[in-house]
Parts: structure tokens; sequence; C-alpha cells
């Protein structure tokens, strides 16, 4: 059993809340733009003294309308400003905020809302509205449903209701909130079984923001800038969003991913936080770009270049001849991928899954080095992460302040600290299986180094264990194949198997060019070239890179190419992109079967 702690430098004291970050900004900095909102095509400052404005009317509108301290309230909607000034005011009016994605179907949205028992609940669309509607009889205790958008816009319909309210009422309901007491409800994806709701207290968001603020004191404060783009419902995006604007950088807020590359050219963001998806988009659309315009041998110079830079920082430092290279890429090709995050991005935080060493190598190479963390809904997000002070490739860095890492005698990690959740919501079987004298027990197998830093090695309940008795951890293979930019999702098999296999999708965007590049014809879909030999051999060469990592035993055998992506709605991933295991299994069980036929 090894254990590595990180004292805490800020304790979260017992009468302190969420929402107090709100008045003390306007109150001290009421000038500081906290955020910047997209108002018909451009972009609007928005003051720390006219957010608090805001966010007291919308808390005026919800106590006029009944919300008693501790009601739960849902808010389904896609990443906007509007989310997160009903988070605060939800806070402000003393309620609890229950996230839900904003692709959630009805029978989730149902689920939901019964389990936390909401009283009220936040949608975004119209469309949002009908799917309520079919589960509406189903709910009892749902008396509010507010629309964000729409011919009476939820905020105007909150600001004209709570008109009777004062001021007073509300910083009285809201200062009466303590730092143990619950702030949100946020289900968990579930990637088996139903969605658990992890409860998280204000004492749980706090410890997260001041551990955040002690990670990256460059990158957080005045002057500084965030364009979020993930899931609210989230709650990575969701604590980065709090420490931000805890810190007084300037937020903006993005929900359209077809629209990122522009929003990033006019928001022009200091820092980016993502999963690690889409800085392989960034890495793979940046070499299909070059490929396709003959440039590929410079790009594949520049890369190669980049990664030996960044390896070299570990060693010592670059040599003259390695320097040179670097400063002659960084003109040709480095300042125009920088270009492309808005021009002043000097590093990105990413989580959510295991970004692999070389894209950390090329990216901290271009010289946006991306901070890869660790963490759960249940620790309120990031338990480790690296940071500017200590980075070690490979790793999801050392625990953040407050928190301490243990790896238990069979592998498990387990997590300790007040980051770490107080319960899961009427679940107490559930709690009881994963609390034990205050270690988290998070399911992940890891390996803590003598610095401290961990480094996430498989899941326990996804080990599989193949017919000749061998543990195989399928997360690293298929980290390794979906690194490739022409495979999109990878899943290993073979439990109770002879052997190891993996399913393969085929990226739909790399694949025209794919196609191109090799002569095949431009309406082939993957389904007609799933036997081709050029693109078997094209996975097959994935496939021998990811089986360089393990032995013998626990290398893929064979592979099968399906011909259609897995999608959220058909229940194949959640909406932060991870397997859902079961799901696949089932829908593609005579795929999987074939693998074994012979």
């Amino acid at each position: 059993m090894r254990e590595y702690s990180a004292p805490a430098n800020r304790a979260v004291g017992d009468d302190e809340n969420a929402s107090d970050v709100v008045w003390a900004n306007a109150e001290r900095f009421g000038d500081t733009v906290s955020f910047r909102r997209q108002d018909d095509g451009s972009w609007r400052d928005v003051t720390a003294r006219e957010f608090a404005a805001e966010v007291l009317t919308v808390a005026k509108g919800l106590l006029s309308a009944g919300i008693q301290q501790g009601d739960r309230i849902g808010l389904m909607s896609k990443t906007r400003y509007e989310w997160t000034l009903i988070d605060f005011a939800i806070w402000a009016a003393g309620g609890v905020t229950v996230p839900i994605y904003e692709t959630s179907s009805a029978e989730q949205l149902h689920w939901i809302l019964s389990d936390s028992g909401a009283k009220a609940v936040f949608v975004e669309t119209a469309e949002h509205t009908a799917t309520l509607a079919t589960v509406r009889d189903k709910l009892p205790a749902l008396d509010h449903v507010w629309q964000i958008e729409g011919a009476t816009p939820a905020l105007e319909e909150l600001g004209s209701r709570g008109a009777e309210v004062t001021d007073d009422d509300v910083h009285t309901r809201r200062r009466a909130v303590k730092a143990d007491e619950v702030a949100t409800i946020v289900y968990t994806s579930g990637t088996t079984g139903r969605p658990k709701g992890v409860t998280l207290t204000h004492r749980n968001l706090l410890a997260e923001v001041r551990a955040d603020l002690d990670a990256f004191p460059s990158l957080m404060g005045a002057g500084n800038s965030l364009l979020l783009f993930l899931p609210l419902a989230h709650i990575l995006a969701r604590a980065i969003a709090l420490t931000a604007f805890a810190s007084r950088a300037t937020l903006g807020h993005t929900a359209d991913i077809k629209d990122l590359v522009a929003d990033l050219g006019t928001f022009r963001p200091t820092f980016v936080v993502a999963v690690p998806r889409v800085f392989e988009k960034v890495y793979n659309g940046a070499k299909l770009k070059a490929h396709s315009e003959g440039k590929g041998k410079i790009f594949d110079a520049a890369e190669a270049t980049a990664v030996a830079y960044s390896q070299a920082a570990d060693s010592g430092g670059a040599g003259l001849g390695l320097k040179l290279k670097h400063t002659v890429f960084d003109k040709l090709v480095y300042t125009k991928l920088r270009a492309a995050l808005g021009g002043r991005c000097v590093a990105a935080v990413s989580g959510g899954a295991p970004l692999g060493a070389r894209l950390a190598h090329f990216f901290r190479g271009i010289g946006v080095p991306v901070f890869e963390g660790y963490g759960l809904t249940e620790t309120s997000a990031a338990a480790n992460v690296n940071t500017e002070g200590a980075f070690k490739v490979g790793t999801v860095g050392k625990p953040v302040a407050g928190t301490s890492v243990r790896i238990a005698d069979d592998g498990e990690v387990l997590l300790k600290g007040d980051i770490v959740f107080t319960s899961y919501w009427n679940n107490a079987q559930a709690t009881a299986e994963s609390l034990e004298d205050g270690w988290f027990h998070t399911g992940d197998l890891g390996e803590l180094d003598d610095e401290g830093f961990l480094k996430i090695t498989g899941r326990k309940k996804e080990i599989i264990v193949t017919a000749g008795g061998k543990n195989v951890a399928p997360s690293g293979l298929e980290d390794t194949l979906k690194a490739d930019p022409l495979i999109s999702q990878a899943m290993v098999v073979g439990d109770q198997r002879p052997f190891i296999g993996v399913l393969v999708t085929i990226d739909e965007e790399f694949f025209p060019t794919w196609k191109s590049q090799r002569g095949k014809p431009e309406g082939a879909s993957v389904s007609d070239l799933a036997d081709d030999s050029d693109l078997r051999a094209a996975v097959q060469a994935a496939v021998d890179e990811a089986n360089k990592l393990v032995s013998h035993a626990e290398s893929i055998k064979k592979f099968t190419i399906l011909p259609s992506d897995f999608t959220e709605a058909g229940g194949e991933i959640t909406p932060s992109l991870k397997l859902k295991r079961n799901v696949v299994s089932k829908n593609y069980a005579t795929a999987i079967d074939s693998l074994y036929a012979k």
C-alpha cells in the first residue's frame, strides 16, 4: 500500500457557501469583466457588478415562486451564459442545482427529476419542454418548468415575478446556507445501470476551487480568460468555470462545437479545458490539412521535433541542433497551430480520459502544455493534476491541495479530502460500498511513484479475464488505438474468450481524406470497405502500435471494423464520451461472436 498527501493551503470556513463569491467580486472588483457573452455574433462584456445584479434578480424570482432552502432544481441546457447565471441564482435562493445533460432522453430526465425530488426545472428549448411533457404526469413534486428560450424567457418571467422580494430577503436566505449543506446533486453518466446522484456540498466545491487556484496560479486571475465549451452538466467544466469566476478571469461560453474554431478566434482565450478527444481532433485536423495541401512531410518533421523537444525538457533540455530545428518549425508550423486556439492560448487542462504520452509531448512541444488531471464526479472534479511546477508526461499529476491518494493492495486508487463527496442521493448501499473511513474507492487502478505522481492503469470492474486466466486492462489498448486519426472508437473484448479482440469504428471526418489519398471510391461507406486490404492494413498498424504496450498474452489478436460509430443516441457512449460496454456488447454481440467463430 502506497500513499501520498498534499496539505491544504486554504481551509473552507463553516459559514461559507459557493454563492459568496458573486457578491465578494461585485463589492471589491465591480468593474472587472467577469464574462463575455455572445450577443448577435459578437462578445459583450458583463462586469462582476452587473452579474451580481442579474443573479439577485433571478434569485428573487425563485423565492417568489416558493423555492425553499434545500429544494432541488433541475437545469437542462447546453453550455451558455445563462447556465452559470442560473446555477448561482439557485444557490443564492438556498436551492440545490441538479444538472441534466441537454441530450438526455425522456427516461433519463424522468429518473433524475424523480429521484432528486426536484421541485422545479429549467429547460433550454421548446424541444426540451416537449420531452419533459411526456413524463410530466409521473413527476408530482415538480411545481415549475421554466424555459430559457421562447416567447417568455425564464429569466424575464422570474425577474417580473420577484418584484415584491427585497434584496435583504435573498441575502438572508443565502447566508443561512452553510458549507456542509448540499450544493448540487450531479448524476453520473451511468456507464452501467441507472445514474447515481452524487451529492456535493458547498465545502466540496469550494475546496476544489481553492485547490485549482493553488494548482494554476498563473492561468487563473484578472487579465486571463477561459472559453468554456464542455457541457456544464459535467463536473470538470463546472469546477473550472467556478474557479475562473472566483479568480476573476474572464469566462466565455460556447455551445456548438462546430463554431469552436471561429469562437476561439474571436474570444482569444488564454487557456482552454477539454477532454482528450478535442485535443486529438485538433492534432488530427492539422495533420490532415497539411497532408491534403502537400505539406505532409513538413508537418511530420515538425511533429517529431515538437515531441523530441518536449521529451528533452524532462532530461536536461534540448541541445543546440534541436533548439534550432524547433525555432524554424515554430515559425513554419507551431504558430499556426497556436493561432487555431485563438493565438493567446498558453496552456490547456485535460481530464475525463487519458491523453496519451505522444499527444502530451506534441502540445507541450508546440508551446501549449496540456495539464492532464484525474478525478471523478465524486471528487468534485480534479483530485490529481499536472501543473507548471510539477509536470510528468504519462501521469495525471500529484494530488491537489488538501487531498490524499492511496493505492490499495489490489491496486485500486483511493482518495480522501474535502473534495470527496459525502454520499449518493437516496442510495445508502452504494455510499457504504464506495466510502470507507473517509476514503473513496474510485474503482480505478493506478500506480503512485515516490514523488506522488499518479498513473491510471485501468478500471477495476473492466478488467478482462481471458479463458487462459490472463487479466487484461482494456483502457490502455483502447486509448492508444483512438490516438490514430483513422480510428474514432475502440472497445476491447475477450472476457472468458481464448484471446483479446477489439471492435473498431472509423472516424467520419478523417475517412473521406483517407479514401481520397488511397484512390478509393468517393461514395464508398465504411461498410463497403470493411474488408478492404488497405483499410484493414491501416487499422492493423494501429493495433500493432497498441500491442507494443502489453505482453503477448494481452495483445490484440483480431479486430473487426464496425459499419458505424458508437453514438450517445444509441446509448453506446455517455455525454462525456465514455463507453457503455454492456450496451455495445449487446448491440454488437454478433460481431463479437464472429471474432471467435473459427
